[in-house]
């Protein structure tokens, strides 16, 4: 079986004073994914741990989750940006959506603009409360990163493994000498004349 590590969610903050957590989903089958004893390898600040799901519950479109392991606030916050990552088996994932990828499947893709000039290397994806932003090293070293919304990223092709891109003016270009800011033996104020 090939499988593919897909990342669940990620963990928010704590919720009361017993353990329970605040989740900021990563995928569109909560309920699948996140079922009664489902059980996650995560790495923490203080080394690796196993979580063993004790159940969730939804609030206001806000998903909250329990472990067995988990029982008290400190602990629970101890936690706080742990990403929950399972495993699927990839040709199963790849019937049920052909036309879907997982950020892991991004990174060392190439992006190409609409008019197919190269823009870069896909570095990653983060993740934030407005949207995911793809990071792309660009091909003269610079790191940008771009909204991974449809409009301006409208095709993400794995097989040929490239990415098209249609940024907003100005996202890619680099900025002229003058517009960079001073180089660091320049940037002290010029010096007094002397009396």
């Amino acid at each position: 079986m090939n499988t593919l590590d897909v990342t669940i969610a990620t963990i928010g903050r704590p919720h009361g004073l017993r353990g329970e957590l605040a989740l900021n989903l990563r995928t569109d089958q909560p309920e699948e994914r996140l079922g009664r004893g489902a059980r996650f390898e995560v790495s923490t600040g203080t080394g690796p741990r196993t979580l063993t799901l004790r159940g969730t519950r939804r609030q206001q479109d806000r998903w909250y989750a329990s472990f067995e392991e988990v029982t008290d606030r400190t602990d629970a916050e101890s936690l706080r940006g742990v990403d929950l990552v399972l495993a699927v088996d990839a040709e199963d994932e790849a019937e049920e959506d052909p036309d879907a990828w997982y950020p892991s499947q991004l990174t060392g893709l190439t992006v190409r603009h609409v008019d197919g000039h190269e823009l870069g290397t896909v570095q990653g994806v983060e993740h934030y409360p407005a949207q995911d932003l793809l990071v792309v090293r660009t091909t003269d070293r610079r790191r940008v990163q771009l909204p991974l919304v449809e409009a301006l990223v409208p095709e993400v092709d794995l097989d040929t493994g490239v990415v098209t891109a249609n940024p907003p003016g100005g996202l890619f270009d680099a900025l002229a000498e003058d517009e960079q800011g001073p180089e660091p033996e320049t940037s002290r104020p010029p010096a007094r004349p002397q009396d």
